[in-house]
């Protein structure tokens, strides 16, 4: 019999990721007689271990107990695992591990911060805007071949053309303009940081098959229209993030011009096109493409003639962010290899030292290992945040099960696993363009097979106040565990929509749920009033039967959160907080009531 649990501060201090040069304690308690000669091992990653022989401490009860401290000098990830030997009945002996699976070590992530944090994104609240379907007036014009769409929230097209390719090249006429001008709604709502979905020239409504890196698309309203949503938002107290997509770039630009629609020599048309380099060709002519799309020819990203184009002091980080950009959302992160990274974020911050960067990950980004290499994203010197799918993931879990155990999981892990800077900084998402539309996802329906099937499906009634129900409650979570908020367009108003590209319909202006975007405002006044949301410390109080209640913060500055998943009402034996937030009242009891949440301080 033994006692471990590296997400608890008694036995392993600090929980958390270590900054370097630091250490940490490790406790271990054994069964006294039954287990004995504990030895711990440390291994740096793909590194030889290290034994340690831990040392008696104290007896408690029938365990004694052992520790030992380790010491990092140097950032990278580390591994430990315990040896102990058992004694049997019989007086013989063998051996375990801890953990007992094989081949399985407890993860330390050291790492050195960057001087500078962007701490302005702390505590604060992003909006993520694809930008032709939030609002716009038509005043700007479409590329050639692209249609123009007069129908405010009709159903995108998503059926291929004649050549089997679905096109993407239908806009509704929203732009930058439109964004400006709901800049006052965006204020109301507490948001301190835009995100915008691409916006360089492009044939789609998408963006992702960038033409031309150095212009804002004419269909958004050109280079102007993004100086001046920077200049105004600025003046709000909103900062302005970009979508950068340097994986790929569009067949149809000005660095491949595979159709000679640009007035250069792409890298399609000849051998001596400056942007050959930029490229992957094949003997026969074809070419590497990004995941087999042709439309997306891959990009070279240890061609230095790239790396300059967007680095250099006259580069395109530069260019757009001594227009007022903020800072970056890289798409794909783990397609940009450390040879291109590097030199992004170091550029990225010469302009702005705390500019924020956060890279799209899907997994636990602290030890995501790509294409057979292990990634460094927090070490420090690379990004300072990252798209947190592991908390969609639990959050819509345990809403719709109403099991909280995978999110209690999921928050130990990110605790233990990322440095705090970068838990105050994570983009805490519920939809994204990518995902099918938070409201929808809660429901729990039973969706169609077939993107035609899907285009004319909507909840029921039922359905959907169920789905506010829950959508309440995932919210609480998304604004106030550590990280930020990020907000898809239109789902504080209840947007319904499957994945791609019915996530992407228009926002309906004047046919707003009142009743959800009330409940989103709520959130972002207590989350703006309450200081524990910038980097206060989680602390999980208890986490069975459908109740999830933590505190944000330290010492008396404290806030208690709770959700209640359950068809029990519950109260939490928490005397010291005695003000009901979301109701502006004292209480004597903290109850929540079935299906509710709660803040108290």
């Amino acid at each position: 019999m033994y006692i471990f649990d590296d997400t608890n501060q008694y036995f392993r201090s600090p929980i958390g990721a270590v900054e370097a040069p630091g250490s940490i304690t490790l406790k271990l308690k054994l069964r006294r007689g039954e287990l004995l000669n504990p030895r711990c091992y440390i291994s740096p990653d793909g590194g030889a271990a290290r034994e340690i022989v831990m040392d008696y401490d104290h007896a408690s009860g029938v365990y004694d107990v052992y520790n030992t401290s380790i010491q990092f000098d140097s950032v990278g990830l580390f591994w430990y695992h315990f040896l102990i030997d058992r004694v049997h009945g019989d007086g013989g002996t063998d051996s375990f591990t801890i953990p007992e699976n094989a081949g399985t070590a407890f993860q330390v992530t050291v790492y050195k911060p960057d001087s500078v944090q962007p701490e302005w994104m702390w505590g604060g609240i992003m909006y993520h805007i694809f930008v032709d379907r939030f609002c716009g007036d038509w005043k700007t014009r479409i590329a050639p071949g692209a249609v123009q769409r007069f129908d405010w929230g009709g159903c995108p097209y998503f059926m291929p053309d004649e050549n089997g390719i679905v096109r993407n090249n239908d806009f509704f006429g929203g732009n930058l303009y439109g964004v400006i001008e709901k800049l006052p709604y965006l204020e109301e709502l507490g948001v301190n940081c835009i995100y915008l979905s691409p916006i360089f020239e492009a044939d789609s409504n998408h963006k992702y098959d960038t033409g031309d890196f150095m212009k804002v698309d004419a269909a958004f309203g050109g280079d102007e229209a993004l100086e001046k949503l920077c200049k105004e938002a600025e003046a709000r107290g909103i900062r302005v993030i970009l979508d950068g997509v340097f994986n790929h770039v569009g067949s149809d630009s000005v660095y491949f011009n595979r159709y000679g629609n640009y007035d250069s020599i792409g890298a399609y048309q000849s051998k001596d096109s400056p942007y050959r380099d930029w490229f992957h060709f094949n003997d026969d002519g074809t070419y590497a493409s990004w995941w087999g799309i042709e439309l997306l020819p891959a990009l070279n990203k240890s061609s230095e003639q790239y790396r300059d184009f967007l680095c250099s002091e006259d580069g395109v980080i530069a260019h757009w962010m001594k227009k007022g950009v903020a800072g970056w959302r890289l798409d794909v992160v783990d397609e940009i290899p450390d040879i291109l990274l590097d030199p992004l974020c170091q550029a990225m911050r010469r302009e702005k030292s705390d500019t924020y960067i956060a890279g799209e990950v899907w997994e636990d980004a602290s030890n995501k290992i790509a294409y057979s290499y292990r990634r460094r994203y927090f070490q420090g010197g690379q990004l300072n945040s990252v798209t947190n799918y592991p908390l969609k993931d639990a959050i819509i879990e345990s809403v719709v099960s109403g099991n909280v155990s995978l999110l209690a999981d999921t928050m130990a892990t990110l605790c233990k696993n990322y440095p705090n800077n970068v838990l105050n900084s994570l983009m805490n998402i519920l939809g994204t363009h990518d995902t099918m539309r938070i409201l929808t996802a809660l429901s729990g329906a039973t969706f169609p097979e077939g993107k035609p099937a899907m285009s004319h499906f909507t909840l029921t009634e039922e359905q959907r106040e169920l789905s506010k129900k829950r959508l309440k409650l995932a919210s609480v979570l998304q604004f106030a565990l550590p990280g930020v908020p990020c907000v898809y367009y239109g789902d504080e108003i209840g947007m319904e929509g499957g994945a791609d590209p019915f996530n992407r319909r228009c926002y309906p202006w004047g046919e707003e749920d009142t009743n959800l975007l009330s409940w989103y405002k709520t959130l972002a006044k207590i989350r703006k009033e309450q200081s524990c949301f910038k980097t206060g410390a989680y602390n999980l109080i208890e986490a069975r039967a459908g109740l999830f209640a933590f505190t944000r913060g330290q010492g008396d500055s404290q806030v208690l959160i709770a959700i209640n998943l359950s068809d029990e009402d519950r109260i939490i034996h928490a005397p010291t907080f005695k003000f009901d937030l979301i109701r502006g009242e004292n209480i004597e009891k903290i109850e929540i009531k079935s299906y509710q949440a709660g803040f108290f301080s």
